[in-house]
């Protein structure tokens, strides 16, 4: 793994950037690989990953060790919170329905109508709040889903 730290590195100084996880193959040709990147660098105080933090992404992608353990990246539950991070552009807490709007939109492109890429996003918004006990609720603009909610929706498609 050091290694191919080590080669992203381009510049040598001992930490990623960005551009250098841009520059790997799978995310540039990955159309939410700008938001992926972007949850990588949601808690970096200075816009970089050192090779600790790069191993502590990287088991992100690993297969559940323990669905207990919530301090743990490789728990379910830390899987659930980088996911998470990938919706909510805006890290205010909530996937709204502009977010989600938006991710639908980078996975398909214009393969699918607008007015029936918003269906998809209300229906998936509905059904996160009635896997949680709110029915009855009005979608709309202002509509959103918080991280328990998520996990829910998330758990229930297993």
């Amino acid at each position: 793994l050091y290694s191919r730290f080590s080669n992203l590195d381009k510049g040598g100084n001992g930490f990623l950037t960005r551009e250098d996880f841009l520059r790997i193959p799978e995310l540039a040709i990955n159309p939410l690989g700008d938001r992926i990147v972007e949850a990588f660098f949601a808690d970096s105080v200075d816009d970089t990953v050192n090779f600790r933090q790069f191993l502590k992404l990287l088991s992100c992608f690993r297969p559940v060790v323990s669905e207990k353990n919530e301090d743990e990246i490789n728990s379910l539950d830390g899987k659930l919170k980088f996911a998470f991070k990938i919706y909510d552009a805006d890290n205010d807490n909530v996937i709204s329905l502009n977010e989600l709007l938006a991710i639908l939109h980078m996975m398909v492109g214009d393969n699918i109508s607008e007015e029936q890429l918003e269906v998809i996003a209300r229906r998936a918004i509905e059904d996160a709040h009635r896997l949680n006990g709110v029915v009855d609720e009005v979608i709309n603009e202002t509509s959103s889903i918080n991280f328990q909610q998520f996990c829910a929706a998330m758990k229930a498609g297993e």
